[in-house]
This record gives structure tokens, C-alpha cells and sequence, in this order.
């Protein structure tokens, strides 16, 4: 789950991690009340869940409160593209006081799975993209791997700073990761870290997401999530208790099992396509959450076709056989069907489809869902 800066910033806070002083407007009629509250200059920045918002438009520096004002009318109901997310529609903005920048840095923590632990990333290239700081300069990008007890002042060192820098360095680093275990984060950034003119070092931008199957634990957590920025089918999966997350492509697919997923995503760009979605039914499916599964995937307007692609373990293929011919019966589906069934009653769940009256591809295996993926 992700939250927005300007949530992320109050946490941050309460974590006793310095952030400049701002304020949150939904309104434009309140603009010109809430300007006035804050110093110039300022930053107006879009709160969406998308990263690069500056370099769409959404984060502009102003230094009058006329420009000011332009700009938040600007940016608050915009239609912000970004490669990252796609088009995002800017409901709220941030009014954030300019700081007198001396340095930018980048800090972050996250999860290393090879090494099974939480992984601290520090760069004095802050405010750049970090991938591609990594490719050009990877020498300047110092990772920490967290196990047990850590101690981060050499790594600090690395960057050239001692002294109160340092200290304060380290005392933010100790905090954030406190943040990071406490609250199940999976990604706890900061970019920029900024040291300022005034030798105070400020959180000027901040990005957190949280792990969804840990979200029981935390209700506070769970209070931040802001509907208006999740697709609206994940939202719908979410209902019937489907893993669904919506992606690029043409080609719907259900599956059960997260492996078996990500190899039918593969199987359909050995055929040339893109899957338009991860859809996992799990292993205990009955027909009924079958059926509501096949009508959130049809209600994606980019389908070119459906794959279903089915391990019959504890969900047995005649049980997915009556929940997508349900599913068919009951909507005008202009899209073909290919349906590869493998393990417990597959016979019968072909049966059932085959002499259902309605049009599917039941296919044998994957190379024969391939060729008929690629004649699509």
C-alpha cells in the first residue's frame, strides 16, 4: 500500500525526522485563504502516488503570492502523465515553505531478498533518479545491509561529512529504520535529504509503502488509504479476496498460484503479446469466486483475448469449468477464450466447457496456447 507525501511526512514527524513547514489544500476555493498561512517562496507539489512528478508538471517552485496562487489552480485538478503511473488526476496539493539548499542526498530503506534483511541505501546524488545513478555512478551509492545491531557512521563517513552532520545523520538513519520495522514498510525513501544553508538537515520529499498482508497489524496504517488513487478493478479484486493488479497488455489471464502467474505472463510474450493483468484465483477457489473473477477480468476495455490458465490441485478444474461457462452465460463476451486446464476432473472441466454451447479454445498444453495467442 502506498501513501501519499504529505501522510508520509507526518510520520516522519512523529518519528522525529525534520520536514519543512507546509499545509494540505483540496479546494481551490481555498487557495488564496491557505496561501497566505504559508512563506515565500514556496513549492506546490501534486500529491498523487506516482514518482517524477516534477519532471510532469506537478511540483513548481513560486516566489509572489500571485504566482503562488496561478500555480496551485494549475496543479490542483490537473491530469498529471506520468511514465511511472500513468495518468493521475491531482486531487490535493502540498504548499511547502522553500528551504536554502547546501546538499542533496538520497536515503532509503528496503528489503534485500537475497540476503534476507532490511537493506539501508545512501548516495550524496540526492534529488537525481537513483537507478540511474547506480549505472553511471555506482561508486557514489552506499548500501548497509541490516541483520542484528548496526552501526551506520562509517557508511555516513563514506559521504565526507563529520561532526553534528554526521550525528544527525546517523540519529535520522536509527529513526527511519525504527519507522521501517515497526510500521511493516516495504520501502521507506527520502529524495531529497537536504542539509541546508542552516545546517539543518530536512526530509524534502518522502515515499513510503507498506506491506499489504501486514496492514492487520496496523490500523492507522490502513486509515491512510486514499481510494481515489487505486485502480478501480484492484479495488473491486479486493472485495471478493482476488489478487488482481492491473498491467499494460492485451491479454487477460487468470491463473491460481503466483508462479504459475508469472509463467503464463511469460508464456503469452513468448507469443508475441502482453498480459493485461496478474489475476491469482488462489488454490481454493470455488465456481462462484471463479465466476466473479472472469467478470472483473472482461470488464478491462484493452482485452484482446482471455487466457485461463489452471492447475487443477485443490481447485478442480470442473469447478473452474462451471464458474467461467456462469460467468459467459451471463455477459456479452466479444473476446476469444483460451483455456488450458491441467490436473484433478481436467476431462470433466473440458467436458463441461466443450459441450456448454459456448465459444472457448481448450488447448492441451502451453505451445498449443501459444500459437493460438499469437493467431489472435
Amino acid at each position: 500500500m502506498k501513501i501519499h507525501e504529505y501522510q508520509a511526512k507526518e510520520l516522519f514527524k512523529k518519528y522525529g525526522i525534520k520536514v519543512p513547514k507546509s499545509v494540505l489544500c483540496e479546494k481551490r476555493e481555498d487557495i488564496e485563504t491557505v496561501m497566505k498561512t504559508v512563506s515565500l517562496p514556496c513549492v506546490i507539489k501534486a500529491q498523487v502516488h506516482s514518482g517524477a512528478r516534477g519532471k510532469a508538471g506537478g511540483v513548481k517552485l513560486a516566489r509572489t503570492y500571485d504566482e503562488a496562487v496561478r500555480i496551485a489552480n494549475d496543479i490542483l485538478g490537473m491530469e498529471l502523465k506520468s511514465t511511472q503511473a500513468g495518468i493521475k488526476k491531482v486531487n490535493k496539493i502540498l504548499i511547502e515553505e522553500a528551504v536554502d539548499i547546501y546538499k542533496e542526498l538520497y536515503l532509503s530503506f528496503t528489503f534485500d531478498r537475497t540476503n534476507e534483511c532490511v537493506a539501508m541505501i545512501l548516495s550524496t546524488e540526492g534529488g537525481m533518479d537513483i537507478e540511474e545513478v547506480a549505472k553511471v555512478s555506482p561508486e557514489k551509492i552506499h548500501t548497509l545491509l541490516i541483520k542484528d545491531d548496526f552501526n551506520p557512521i562509517e557508511t555516513v563517513q563514506k559521504l565526507g561529512f563529520n561532526g553534528g552532520i554526521t550525528y544527525i545523520l546517523c540519529k535520522y538513519i536509527f529513526m527511519l529504520y525504527k519507522l521501517t520495522k515497526e510500521k511493516d514498510a516495504s520501502l521507506v525513501e527520502i529524495n531529497p535529504l537536504v542539509i541546508t544553508k542552516q545546517a539543518e538537515i530536512l526530509a524534502l520529499d518522502a515515499k513510503i509503502n507498506f506491506d499489504d498482508n501486514a496492514l492487520f497489524r496496523h490500523e492507522d496504517i490502513s486509515a491512510l488509504k486514499d481510494e481515489k488513487e487505486e485502480n478501480p478493478l484492484e479495488l473491486e479484486a479486493q472485495k471478493f479476496g482476488l489478487s488482481y493488479i492491473k498491467l499494460d497488455g492485451t491479454i487477460g489471464c487468470m491463473v491460481n498460484g503466483a508462479g504459475l502467474a508469472m509463467a503464463t505472463m511469460d508464456v503469452i510474450r513468448l507469443a508475441g503479446k502482453d498480459a493485461a493483468n496478474f489475476l491469482d484465483v488462489g488454490g481454493g477457489a470455488s465456481s462462484e469466486k471463479i465466476e466473479k473473477a472472469f467478470k472483473l477480468l472482461i470488464s478491462d476495455v484493452n482485452l484482446e483475448a482471455v487466457f485461463i490458465n489452471i492447475f487443477g490441485g485443490i481447485l478442480r478444474c470442473d469447478f473452474l469449468a462451471e464458474g467461467v461457462k456462469n460467468a459467459i452465460k451471463t455477459l456479452d463476451v466479444q473476446v476469444p477464450v483460451i483455456v488450458r486446464m491441467e490436473g484433478t476432473n481436467k476431462e470433466l472441466g473440458a467436458q463441461i466447457l466443450n459441450e456448454s454451447g459456448l465459444k472457448f479454445t481448450v488447448v492441451d498444453d502451453l505451445n498449443e496456447a501459444i500459437e493460438v495467442i499469437k493467431n489472435i
